[in-house]
């Protein structure tokens, strides 16, 4: 999956990520998880969550913005799980992040845009996305997208021990 558009006279190709794009994506990761207050950067765990992306590419994909000299300059990926409320698919979206030199000129929407026509060719119905409750421009960004707030709270529990 692959798509070129251009955003301001430059060239930026949209595709699905490739395991040899792990190392630019686990930086752009350091910077999202340098904002959020809930996640720390561990650029192993990181690699090994995104490998796993890579390789079901059937249940989830990171979609990536390059730059026209191929770096990546974007990224967000999807994933798909079962909602008994839809009775279908829902994307289950993570991920999202811009380089701060590219952020403000559509970079991310046609990003996210990319990531939800993934997972509606897959019959997905629904997209849901977890949100930094202080992160206003995060909060904002997905406002203007229409995104709607739900009455939903999110909660975790590590499950540690021999799986």
């Amino acid at each position: 999956m692959s798509e070129k558009y251009i955003e301001k006279q430059t060239d930026i190709t949209l595709r699905a990520a490739v395991t040899e794009d792990v190392p630019q994506l686990v930086e752009l990761l350091e910077v999202l998880f340098g904002i959020e207050q809930d996640f720390h950067a561990d650029p192993e765990k990181q690699s090994q969550g995104l490998q796993h992306l890579i390789s079901e590419s059937e249940r989830g994909v990171v979609m990536t913005a390059r730059d026209g000299s191929g770096k990546i300059i974007g990224m967000v990926s999807a994933q798909l799980v079962v909602s008994t409320a839809e009775g279908a698919y829902s994307a289950w979206v993570e991920d999202m992040v811009i380089d701060e030199a590219w952020r403000a000129r559509g970079v991310g929407r046609k990003l996210l845009e990319s990531a939800l026509a993934w997972a509606r060719s897959r019959g997905a119905t629904r997209a849901q996305l977890l949100v930094d409750l202080d992160n206003a421009p995060a909060l904002g960004y997905y406002d203007h997208l229409g995104w709607q707030a739900t009455r939903l709270g999110a909660r975790r529990l590590l499950l540690k021990g021999d799986a």
